[in-house]
């Protein structure tokens, strides 16, 4: 198996994800699941599908009774390095956040905008950042996203 490894700007950290369980793995979608390092009243575990190629991790962050708390979308630069059998997933900041009610939510880009400023995160991945934004907005307002959600749950 993989070590899997997440990257932060904010803070500038890189933290393994030692006890993320890797359920499905096929080309460029990898399927995990993990339970909450520190325990929150809100919820406490989900699963989380890599779109490697096209820079996003959508996750489904469930309650202690297995229901939606809600889906958060991280954007994301995969790095894989071969020699260590290693995913480096890099977190660019900008985050979409969907309710069970269906309200889409897209949140962080002032970090990006900080991020840019401190000079912690390069033009090149603000850009990317900004692109991966932009389609996953795309699939989730013209429908698309039931399909990707489906397509993670039935590979649990």
């Amino acid at each position: 198996m993989p070590k899997l490894y997440r990257k932060r700007f904010i803070p500038d950290e890189i933290v393994e994800l030692k006890d993320d369980r890797i359920v499905y793995h096929e080309g460029n979608i990898m399927i995990t699941e993990w339970d909450v390092l520190h325990p929150k009243a809100k919820f406490s575990h989900g699963i989380s599908c890599y779109y490697m190629d096209k820079g996003w991790k959508i996750s489904k962050f469930l309650n202690k009774k297995k229901e939606l708390v809600y889906y958060y979308c991280d954007i994301i630069e995969t790095a894989y390095l071969k020699a260590e059998n290693a995913y480096i997933f890099t977190d660019l900041l900008a985050d979409v956040i969907i309710h069970p009610d269906g309200a889409v939510e897209v949140v962080d880009l002032g970090e990006l905008s900080d991020a840019l400023e401190d000079g912690s995160i390069t033009e090149r991945e603000i850009k990317l950042a900004l692109r991966n934004l932009d389609s996953l907005l795309q699939v989730i307002y013209s429908g698309g996203l039931p399909e990707m959600i489906h397509f993670m749950e039935e590979k649990v």
